[in-house]
């Protein structure tokens, strides 16, 4: 009757401390605590039956360190979600001279951009208002009829699997930055012509300013672009999460 209760707690608190949103450092672990405890009283009594297993034998401790494994992964995978724009707005911001602009993000406790914080912002405004943290409550519970408690953990290939979603990351940051780093390339190499025509003009005092003010320009006309790389990249997360876990 206590594993029917202890186990899933185990997994759906990894869960909470590793997702966004839930698990950012500025919610107190209290909250942590108040939301994991009445959704593993919610859930419990419809999950399937725990294995029959003595909680302090060593049986029992691999089991909870399973659950706890499990729960870590699922969550940090969609931390990885978060931090593909942070990356991207780190890129976009070296580039236009915005790298010294720097602010600490709350949410994880790094310092990042002024930009990455931006970008990050509103991926998580967008993330809520597609009701994407009653999906992650969704999922943690699914999982549990996917990896029951006791079963095998993660095999070579899940880990495989599991390591790639860092090429996802910065190739979807890229992704996201290459239109707006083209364009400052180009910008640059137009004060490279005028620098040779002109060499008594000082490119670095004229170029900053006038880099950093096209570089804004440009991210204002490409946030009609974030939206869509949005849902594309949360819709390739969403159907690597439920193939990952098997749903």
């Amino acid at each position: 009757m206590l594993g029917q209760y202890l186990w899933p707690l185990i997994r759906i608190s990894a869960f909470i401390v590793a997702v966004p949103i839930f698990g950012a450092q500025v919610m107190p672990a209290r909250i942590r605590l108040v939301l994991a405890i009445p959704l593993t009283i919610l859930v419990a009594p419809l999950l399937p039956t725990m294995p029959d297993v003595e909680m302090l034998s060593l049986p029992g401790m691999i089991i909870t360190v399973q659950q706890f494994i499990f729960g870590a992964a699922l969550g940090f995978i969609f931390q990885l979600l978060m931090q593909l724009f942070v990356v991207g707005g780190q890129a976009i911001a070296m580039n236009m001279g915005l790298g010294f602009a720097s602010m600490n993000d709350p949410a994880n406790g790094v310092t990042v951009t002024v930009l990455s914080q931006f970008y990050l912002t509103m991926a998580i405004l967008l993330f809520l208002s597609m009701n994407g943290h009653l999906i992650l409550i969704e999922l943690i519970v699914r999982s549990f009829y996917a990896w029951p408690v006791g079963g095998a953990i993660f095999s070579g290939e899940q880990w495989l699997e599991f390591a790639r979603l860092g090429s996802w990351v910065f190739a979807g940051a890229l992704v996201m930055a290459l239109p707006i780093i083209t364009a400052l390339l180009v910008v640059n190499l137009a004060f490279g012509v005028m620098s040779r025509s002109a060499p008594q003009m000082n490119v670095f005092a004229v170029g900053f300013p006038i880099t950093l003010v096209f570089g804004m320009v440009i991210i204002w006309f490409g946030l009609v672009n974030f939206l869509p790389q949005f849902e594309l990249r949360s819709n390739q997360l969403f159907e690597f999460v439920e193939s990952f876990i098997g749903l």
